[in-house]
């Protein structure tokens, strides 16, 4: 069975909302971020950054969640879920899985960094306006891709999907404008999605037991 390491409301909830879109079974293992336990020898000898998601897949232990993402979903699922190697669908799905974690969500992580993850002797609060800035040209690029799609790849969900609506769902809770209506409609139209729920609501369940 699948192993997901994760704690609520961080990055493992891209995983965890894949793994019920597919409807796979899996094993989620809580890592505990405000105690510690990502800094835990056991767990670092599992992903030296200390950081989650990290899955284990029959013997294969992957993390960053754009990498499993595109893992599970080759693996496990179906040509709506990813496109076929080769094909320009699969290209456009690579290039905004990209995007989400390289220019959408780098300047939300640059924020969080500094102010809440980095040592606080290493916190510039002085960034905060250049993130802000990077972040509304993200979404300019972002707005203009999905253009009057329903979807990024189209007409159909996709895993590439889970990737940039739960970006522009941290964008909403950094409290960063979407000025982009399309934008708006796109985030809440796949944040509605039911495995999403379920998702959110066993790894919620996780730190209650």
């Amino acid at each position: 069975m699948i192993k997901v390491y994760g704690f609520p409301h961080s990055r493992s909830l891209r995983i965890t909302w894949l793994l019920e879109e597919l409807g796979l079974e899996y094993d989620y293992q809580l890592i505990n971020l405000s105690k510690g336990d990502n800094r835990a020898a056991e767990f670092l000898a599992i992903n030296p950054a200390g950081k989650v998601p990290v899955i284990e897949d029959d013997g294969l232990v992957i993390f960053e969640s754009a990498a499993i993402v595109s893992h599970l979903s080759d693996k496990y699922g179906d040509a709506q879920i990813i496109p076929a190697p080769g094909t320009d669908a699969r290209g456009l799905f690579e290039q905004w899985s990209y995007f989400s974690v390289c220019e959408l969500e780098q300047p939300l992580w640059t924020i969080g960094k500094h102010k809440f993850a980095l040592p606080a002797k290493h916190r510039v609060k002085e960034i905060f306006a250049t993130a802000s800035w990077e972040f509304q040209q993200a979404l300019k690029i972002l707005s203009q891709g999905l253009g009057d799609k329903d979807y990024l790849l189209g007409a159909a969900f996709s895993a590439v999907d889970i990737l940039v609506a739960h970006t522009l769902n941290w964008g909403v809770k950094f409290e960063q404008p979407i000025p982009q209506a399309n934008l708006n409609a796109y985030r809440e139209r796949v944040m509605a999605r039911p495995a999403r729920a379920k998702a959110l609501a066993r790894e919620t369940q996780s730190l209650e037991g």
